[in-house]
């Protein structure tokens, strides 16, 4: 494969752009407490192509899956609430509903009771900000991820040369299809075996 647009070094580079810009971090969240709009309208502009609304919002805060907002507040959204909810947003494309609260009560027992988190939902969110902005670089210095073998594998399918970009990326988006199913399927086995209090 030549030096082209799609190259691993491209690839790389999207990687490392995704790993830096995609979470906001802790300080940068809102300080002050938001009204239910001004949270969906947040959330909606720092992932997109998710859809939240207030009724998904109020949905996770019935079924216990995030805590109530203060009582008596219209501005009733805090810092805690923002944390939960794009915690929430990196889980809802790998666990169900069920499995996120079984996640969260792994640190935080009950939902509805701040008393008896074993740590801090900052801390929570901290700790995952600085797994998260790793981890794309680690998977992307994995071994199957080595151009090499990548230009090995189309070379020796005999392919037109304007067809080997192509079939070379095909390859690498089926990697990462591999490797985001075999770890889908493992965090929900870890989720759904864990016996635990």
């Amino acid at each position: 494969m030549k030096e082209h647009k799609f190259s691993m070094e491209y690839i790389n580079k999207i990687a490392k752009n995704i790993s830096d810009n995609t979470i906001v971090p802790y300080e940068d969240l809102p300080r002050y407490d938001l009204f239910l709009s001004q949270v969906t309208d947040y959330l909606n502009d720092k992932f997109r192509g998710e859809k939240y609304t207030n009724n998904i919002v109020q949905n996770y805060i019935k079924n216990e899956v995030i805590s109530k907002p203060e009582d008596g507040k219209k501005r009733g959204y805090t810092k805690v609430h923002l944390t939960q909810l794009i915690l929430l947003s990196y889980m809802r494309p790998i666990l169900t509903t069920e499995e996120i609260k079984k996640v969260f009560r792994l640190a935080f027992n009950e939902i509805n009771d701040g008393e008896d988190d074993i740590i801090s939902w900052e801390n929570a969110y901290k700790i995952f900000s600085d797994l998260h902005n790793n981890s794309l670089d680690d998977l992307m210095s994995k071994e199957y991820f080595n151009e090499k073998k990548f230009q090995d594998m189309v070379k020796d399918m005999n392919l037109k040369s304007e067809d080997e970009d192509r079939i070379g990326i095909f390859f690498v988006v089926m990697s990462l299809i591999c490797q985001a199913s075999a770890i889908k399927k493992l965090v929900q086995n870890i989720v759904n075996n864990y016996e635990g209090k």
